[in-house]
């Protein structure tokens, strides 16, 4: 008898395009048959296909699946590389990125479950992919839980790409939510535990087999153990000894109780070789699977319950997304065999309605490591780092342009820039990075001091006629200083100054009257003075005299008797002052200013688009501030390190290496102390403050955006 098994319209569809060398994306419910498409294509292959999914436990998967048809396999994991000139590589995607580095690629490349796109950890890596993909590597993206596959596809048109995009909204198998608290059916009294009574009031009103998703593996498996004690089967699954001896106690026992629990620490022999054969002829009642593998189921069941809101993956708790619960309520239904799909819910799981596509949208830091290692290649054959790393940044998955910093160096001709920065932060900070020079009296230019503290006496003042003059030869500046009339003091032949006149004293006999000012003066700030209304003249130069000096803000010069009143004049040669001493020791008000340039900046035809450059920090002008490119973008060894690792570990691998008394058996005990939280060190944190220290010490306690 021959299984023959006729393809969908929409499955011809997406064979027919790709047969015609046209890029697709499929969107298609959970279960459908994409990867049915792929399997259409393999014996028209022309070339080498990578077929990617998201964890190794798949790869491992379809490895042994595709290999028991006869096909010629290999795999490329972060573990595992086996057989890669094989026809069809099943793959983890990160394990391709540095051939895509390269500008080489397969003939078709697969990505499936490409929402991964969207991933805060793992989408920028299948951003660079997809944007570096060679115009010789087709595509083909497969997914059911994306909400906007046309920007995809239209994304990658605007790459230059011919996409089409297939979709396909009907499920194979109606969808409905029972509330497991409202079946009207009620669990044997001999059946203790919440999730126990539930799920076999489900089994009793014909809902099995069940497929529960659990958070961990621990609870995956606490729970089908609290179930096949449970809930006895009475028809028990007889396994072979072969069977047996795979399976191990307890999971042996569980299955002949026809419940078993699946995740990808188990083996691919008893997950594909016995668990989900036996799920998919119905043979199991309950399967709980770990969330983490949902990607990865491959088989269908009656009904689906989801057991929380989280899960582990890897060292982190995280939330269980709307397009992962798609996912799940997804594998509810069995095609060719259940007329409805039920999702299984209390008030306090997931519900239906929680379900939905996921918008796709990317992070918006550039990834660092990737950027520097596309300029790394790019460098390597000779081609421009920085004019590479631009035009990638056009390239991504973005609604809007992505910036790296250097796009407005290749406005133009780029060669009119003297200084050759492509660095746009760079050239802003350059061209402010000037000096300030004064012109001196003499007409020259040179650099201006510090303000300095001198005396009005021998300050010079520039006029508006750009000729310099002594500050007390001119009356705007002494009209500044104390009251009464002007006069003049002769300092020799051709010089003067100004100085001030003001009626002292009425000439009374032998004594002096202060003058009518003073003694109102007197009495509104020195009423004890202002009592004795004669002065001899020594009392009155000795009391009185130091009051008037202050108030005038200067020095009596001398005095002179003209009808019976003593007038006094001021200079004003002491007056403290701020000005700008030039090389002769001339001090200066208010010199004129230029900016002085750098030289190269001097002759720059840019020099005005430069000063108007935002000095914000770009990602490439952070990459040459923590030197991990020189002034034209080729990566340094700081920079090549950094581009092998995620995110910023690699700055304080980068950093540690650089330091010649961090041992690499240190650097990796202190690597690992920090991944697992103290786990190696317990108590003892010293390897990460040295770790921490050292990038201190490196990067100055630098900050930067991505």
């Amino acid at each position: 008898m021959v299984n023959l098994i006729i393809p969908d319209k929409w499955q011809q569809d997406a064979v027919k395009l790709l047969r015609e060398g046209v890029d697709v994306v499929v969107q298609a419910p959970t279960g459908s048959g994409k990867t049915y498409i792929f399997e259409l294509l393999y014996e028209s292959l022309k070339g080498q296909a990578v077929y990617t999914v998201p964890t190794r436990a798949l790869a491992n998967d379809k490895l042994a699946e595709w290999r028991a048809r006869g096909w010629n396999v290999g795999i490329s994991t972060g573990d595992l590389a086996e057989n890669l000139d094989a026809r069809v590589v099943v793959a983890t995607l990160e394990t391709q990125k540095s051939r895509f580095l390269r500008r080489a690629g397969p003939k078709l490349l697969v990505i499936d479950e490409y929402q991964l796109l969207a991933d805060p950890i793992r989408g920028t890596n299948y951003e660079i992919i997809l944007a570096l993909a060679p115009p010789e590597t087709q595509l083909l993206l497969l997914s059911g839980s994306v909400a906007n596959p046309f920007d995809v596809a239209e994304w990658l048109r605007r790459n230059g790409r011919c996409v089409e995009l297939i979709t396909h909204q009907q499920r194979p198998v109606q969808l409905d939510e029972i509330m497991l608290s409202d079946l009207p059916v009620n669990a044997p009294a001999s059946i203790r535990g919440y999730w126990p009574k539930l799920l076999s009031r489900a089994l009793l009103s014909d809902l099995g087999p069940i497929l529960v998703f659990a958070p961990r593996r621990q609870m995956a498996e606490e729970l089908a153990g609290s179930l096949a004690a449970a809930l006895p089967s009475e028809e028990p699954l007889i396994l072979t000894q072969e069977q047996n001896a795979l399976l191990g106690e307890p999971l042996a026992k569980f299955l002949r109780n026809r419940i078993a629990y699946h995740h990808s620490g188990l083996g691919y022999a008893v997950r594909a070789g016995i668990i989900e054969p036996l799920a998919k002829r119905g043979q199991l009642r309950i399967v709980v699977a770990t969330m983490g593998l949902a990607a990865g189921i491959n088989f269908s069941m009656r009904s689906v319950l989801v057991a929380g809101t989280h899960y582990q993956a890897g060292n982190f708790q995280r939330q269980v997304r709307p397009d992962e619960l798609l996912q799940m309520f997804g594998r509810a239904g069995r095609r060719g065999l259940d007329e409805y799909g039920y999702v299984l819910v209390t008030p306090d799981i997931p519900r239906l309605h929680n379900a939905y596509p996921l918008r796709l949208k990317r992070a918006d830091p550039v990834d660092w490591p990737t950027m520097i290692a596309v300029m790394q290649e790019a460098a390597v054959r000779g081609e421009d780092p920085f004019g590479i790393a631009k035009e990638l940044a056009t390239r991504l998955f973005s609604a809007r342009p992505l910036t790296i910093g250097v796009e407005q160096f290749y406005v133009g001709d780029s060669r009119t820039r003297l200084c050759q920065l492509p660095v746009d932060g760079e050239r802003a900070r350059l061209v402010r990075r000037h000096d300030l020079e004064m012109r001196t009296p003499d007409g020259q230019w040179e650099p201006q001091p510090s303000s300095c503290e001198s005396t009005l006496g021998k300050l010079l003042v520039r006029l508006p006629s750009g000729r310099w003059r002594p500050a007390l030869a001119t009356v705007a500046v002494a009209e500044r200083y104390g009251f009464g009339a002007l006069c003049k003091f002769r300092r020799n032949r051709h010089q003067f100054e100004y100085g001030r006149q003001i009626p002292l004293a009425l000439v009374r006999g032998d004594h002096w009257v202060p003058a009518k000012w003073l003694r109102k003066l007197l009495r509104e700030r020195f009423p004890l003075l202002a009592a004795e209304q004669r002065w001899t003249v020594d009392r009155y130069l000795e009391h009185l005299l130091p009051v008037i000096e202050t108030e005038m803000k200067g020095r009596l010069h001398e005095s002179i008797e003209r009808d019976s009143t003593v007038f006094g004049r001021f200079r004003f040669l002491q007056v403290p002052v701020t000005g700008y001493q030039d090389s002769r020791g001339r001090i200066l008000e208010n010199p004129e200013i230029r900016r002085a340039y750098p030289t190269v900046c001097q002759g720059c035809l840019q020099k005005a688009e430069c000063e108007t450059l935002d000095l914000a920090v770009s990602p490439a002008l952070a990459w040459r501030e923590l030197g991990l490119v020189d002034p034209k973008g080729v990566p340094t060894r700081r920079g090549i390190i950094f581009s092998f690792f995620n995110q910023g570990e690699g700055l304080a691998i980068a950093a540690a290496l650089e330091h010649p008394d961090y041992w690499i058996k240190d650097i990796i005990f202190d690597l690992a102390n920090m991944r697992v939280g103290h786990r190696f060190s317990m108590d003892d944190s010293y390897g990460e403050g040295r770790l921490g220290a050292i990038c201190q010490t490196v990067y100055q306690r630098g900050e930067y955006p991505g």
